[in-house]
């Protein structure tokens, strides 16, 4: 294994523990958080965004190159009717279920079983876009 699968595994355990440790990996929180119930969850998500800002813009002002190598690339955001769809779907999924990709997987770590069958429809959602809707 390698020093960069090393370095992901950790940030993947750390980012695992950290939406366990907030709650997000309950969807009776989630759900109470997307009714306006609940809005503590907004500091996990502004938590998220400022690191994601720092990440994005200030490192490569402040380093040449990436720690683990390769080089920094110009963040190419384009807001595209595909996007506007995509973000919709997640948005409803996350909506129905209480649940996104990264916090139904660290649902498993806490034992929530059930939360298999979201991941299964997420995994096969994801496959038939990418077999029959190109682009």
């Amino acid at each position: 294994m390698n020093t960069r699968n090393i370095v992901v595994y950790i940030g993947g355990v750390l980012f695992g523990f950290g939406l366990a440790y907030s709650g997000m990996t309950k969807q009776e929180i989630v759900l109470n958080f997307l009714k306006f119930q609940d809005l503590g969850l907004i500091f996990v998500i502004g938590g998220g965004a400022a690191v994601t800002f720092l990440a994005i813009n200030v490192v490569p002002r402040l380093m040449k190159t990436p720690l683990l190598g390769g080089v920094f690339k110009p963040r190419v955001s384009a807001l595209t009717r595909n996007t506007i769809i995509g973000a919709a779907i997640f948005g409803v999924g996350w909506g129905i279920s209480g649940q996104c990709p990264g916090s139904a997987v660290a649902s498993l770590g806490t034992g929530n079983w059930p939360v298999i069958i979201g991941l299964i429809t997420m995994f096969l959602g994801a496959y038939l876009r990418g077999r029959f809707i190109k682009g």
